[in-house]
């Protein structure tokens, strides 16, 4: 199966009600001419997310862990934006791993939050599937760290598919196959489609990272924790020279 056969699949299992792919693609347009304008992204996703999102809250509730983590229902940004809570974690681990990252680049959870707030005023309403759904959202950054896909056009686009793999959600199918085929039409010696399929299959075969207790994955070692979670190498991406990555703008 390919990715885009598992989309068609999982796009005709959705009312047409549910989904507006015409807003998506109007919203990707945009986004291909700005690969910043983050808006887009959380456009996007609203308007093919579907039934995912519930279906995803109702899996947390099926595991031990993941009813653990729905009962709690703690706010990973507020964890994700706190220093002193960051700086326990040992050289090595995961959670100094992402330390690291949100400095290099300057990256704030509740920044995120607030641009999907233009887009989803309700999104920080007390209701579980909507918790669920912010828990989507603020763990984006630490599935980059989780996977090794960094920041650029291409990591962004695999980081989605990934997604896609874990949740089924349309609206990360749309973002990550769209952009690699524009990165492919920008520059045809990067195997854009083939990293981002890589990125969906690696996504189905590793554990269900959405029902994790994030707190203890922190304190992991990261090599340790990427074992553990079967988190396969990106090695189609590692492949791609970085200053090829560098120099994709992803512009339309």
């Amino acid at each position: 199966m390919t990715l885009i056969s598992a989309a068609v699949d999982d796009f005709r299992k959705v009312r047409p009600e549910r989904l507006r792919p015409l807003a998506a693609l109007k919203a990707f347009r945009r986004l291909i001419r700005d690969k910043e304008d983050t808006v887009q992204v959380f456009r996007i996703m609203q308007a093919l997310s579907g039934r995912s999102i519930s279906r995803g809250y109702q899996r947390m509730l099926s595991t031990m862990e993941g009813g653990r983590q729905a009962f709690l229902r703690e706010e990973l940004a507020h964890k994700l934006d706190d220093p002193v809570w960051l700086a326990r974690f040992q050289p090595g681990t995961v959670g100094a791993t992402y330390r690291a990252f949100r400095e290099a680049r300057g990256f704030t959870a509740d920044g995120l939050a607030e641009v999907e707030r233009e887009v989803v005023p309700s999104i920080d309403a007390p209701h579980p599937v909507v918790w669920y759904s912010r828990r989507l959202r603020d763990v984006h950054d630490v599935w980059h760290i989780l996977t090794g896909y960094q920041t650029d056009a291409l990591g962004e686009a695999c980081v989605v598919a990934f997604s896609y793999g874990q949740t089924r959600n349309l609206g990360f199918a749309f973002i990550g196959w769209g952009a690699a085929r524009e990165i492919q039409r920008e520059n045809r010696s990067v195997p854009a489609r083939r990293a981002v399929l890589q990125a969906w299959r690696h996504g189905r075969a590793a554990r269900w990272l959405p029902a994790l207790d994030y707190e203890a994955l922190f304190a992991e070692p990261l090599e340790t924790a990427r074992a553990r979670l079967n988190l396969r190498p990106p090695t189609v991406y590692d492949r791609v020279p970085a200053e090829a990555r560098a120099a994709l703008k992803l512009r339309g």
